[in-house]
């Protein structure tokens, strides 16, 4: 049980995981998941203002292209390039969407690739139904550590593995900015009609589930709906609605067939916002070495 509490604040104190254990949950460990699931419903307490929505739209739309952007396609499979301060810079903002630190996360996304709708691939919904590759996964006992010989590029950076060793400390230092820029225009601009707690329950509570829950639907609905146009190994599937609420990691099909492209959305339509911004990134000097699918890989397409 100590173990387990101290796993919430230092994640790399893994547990002792037997073979029999490894897929079943951690109800200790996860009690803060949980607890952000029900913070939800204080909202019926703190009521509803134009000013507290927008701003939760604001912060998802933040944390929804940081782990798109960067620990997705940078921190995951290095479809760009960049300085380490920014580096560091990407590490932080990707942080904020409390979905652990950027090496736990990058290791468990390579292993899917490596061994997609396979056996082991805790997040497929093809070999472990819908509640596991959703968020079960997440939850269990086993994956909390990760396979370390899967990020060795990673391990050499002091800075991310703090950050990714404390996954906590972001996440918490945003939850206190929040609750006080709310307090803040509470005292000096009642007209907004918010507070620092209604700023902190939409914008850090219900904007944490709500783009937890649209990232991890890449994994359970975007190998079970959608289109195939590339027939690759998997069943992976572009899906148009998720590319939108993910700004364009719903063209998981065409992400599964060429994954170290920075760009997912290979056809003019195919709205993927991450990219865009990616691009003004590197024009203003931010990244560079933005890769892309050759032609030759998007005109294989198939057909759905």
């Amino acid at each position: 049980m100590i173990k387990s509490l101290i796993q919430w604040v230092d994640a790399y104190q893994q547990p002792d995981v037997t073979q029999e254990d490894k897929n079943k949950i951690d109800w200790l460990r996860v009690i803060p998941f949980i607890l952000l699931h029900l913070a939800c419903l204080a909202v019926f307490f703190v009521g509803v203002s134009a000013t507290a929505v927008l701003f939760a739209i604001f912060i998802y739309g933040l944390r929804i292209f940081s782990i798109g952007a960067f620990y997705h396609r940078y921190f995951s499979h290095k479809s760009y390039q960049t300085n380490r301060f920014w580096q560091f810079i990407f590490a932080i903002l990707g942080a904020s969407a409390v979905q652990r630190g950027p090496i736990w996360w990058a290791a468990h996304h390579r292993q899917h690739h490596l061994t997609s709708d396979q056996p082991d691939d805790v997040h497929s919904p093809i070999q472990h139904g819908f509640f596991m590759s959703h968020m079960g996964w997440f939850l269990t006992k086993g994956n909390f550590s990760y396979d370390k010989r899967r990020v060795k590029d990673w391990l050499k950076y002091p800075e991310i593995i703090f950050l990714d060793r404390f996954d906590i400390l972001i996440p918490i230092i945003l939850a206190i900015l929040i609750f006080f820029i709310g307090h803040l225009l509470y005292l000096h601009a009642p007209q907004l009609h918010t507070s620092g707690m209604q700023l902190l329950i939409w914008g850090f509570f219900i904007s944490t589930v709500v783009s937890f829950h649209v990232t991890v639907a890449i994994n359970s609905f975007g190998h079970k709906f959608g289109q195939r146009p590339y027939q690759t190994e998997d069943s992976s599937r572009n899906n148009w609605v998720l590319a939108i609420f993910t700004f364009g990691e719903g063209w998981h099909n065409n992400h599964h067939r060429y994954p170290v492209s920075a760009q997912q959305g290979f056809l003019w339509w195919q709205f993927d916002l991450t990219f865009y911004l990616l691009v003004l990134m590197e024009k203003i000097g931010i990244i560079k070495g933005l890769k892309r699918a050759p032609k030759t890989v998007i005109n294989q397409q198939k057909g759905s």
